[in-house]
């Protein structure tokens, strides 16, 4: 078992698993200039590779501030030294179900009203949002930084057949049931 295993068959994606000796595993996902990246134990179990990694975070974003400013807007700030990721940040203001997009400032305006919940999603890692509920619903002015995790990808149990010529199974990124990972 011990070994690199790279995805197949998939146009302009490259992708796969490193299973060290002491049960460890490194995985990676490129696509294009997007570079995702995951670690943990691996187990063989009834022919099956099982993948575990540390407890996904509840959040990938981190709420910097939350207070009520003069004016009528509401501002969403997102503070990231990479402004080249600002403007794929998404945000759903409860109630209500508008999608929102960052500029590239990493702002959002919005005409004042009141806010139960903010959403965010980081259009890069459209698998996990992060929601803040707002307790003080007077507030109009809420700024947001990244997790250093949010590009992380976490494994529960994550599963994939074992054969003489590698693995196969699911992704943990892309959609399908039958990928082939050859060692």
């Amino acid at each position: 078992m011990i070994g690199e295993y790279y995805l197949d068959g998939v146009m302009e994606v490259a992708s796969g698993f490193k299973l060290n000796a002491d049960a460890t595993f490194r995985f990676f996902f490129s696509y294009g200039a997007l570079d995702r990246y995951g670690a943990g134990d691996w187990q063989l179990k009834d022919g099956k590779l099982i993948l575990n990694s540390r407890p996904q975070p509840e959040r990938d974003f981190a709420l910097v501030t939350s207070k009520a400013m003069p004016g009528k807007q509401t501002t969403i700030r997102i503070i990231e030294n990479n402004t080249v990721l600002l403007p794929y940040v998404h945000a759903k203001i409860s109630p209500g179900d508008t999608m929102l997009t960052a500029d590239n400032k990493g702002m959002i305006h919005l005409p004042q009203q009141q806010i139960d919940s903010i959403t965010l999603l980081f259009e890069f890692c459209p698998e996990r949002h992060s929601t803040f509920s707002i307790a003080d619903t007077t507030h109009n002015y809420f700024e947001f930084r990244f997790e250093p995790w949010l590009m992380e990808v976490f494994f529960s149990n994550f599963s994939l057949s074992v054969d003489k010529e590698g693995l196969f199974g699911k992704h943990p990124l892309m959609d399908g049931a039958q990928f082939r990972y050859n060692k």
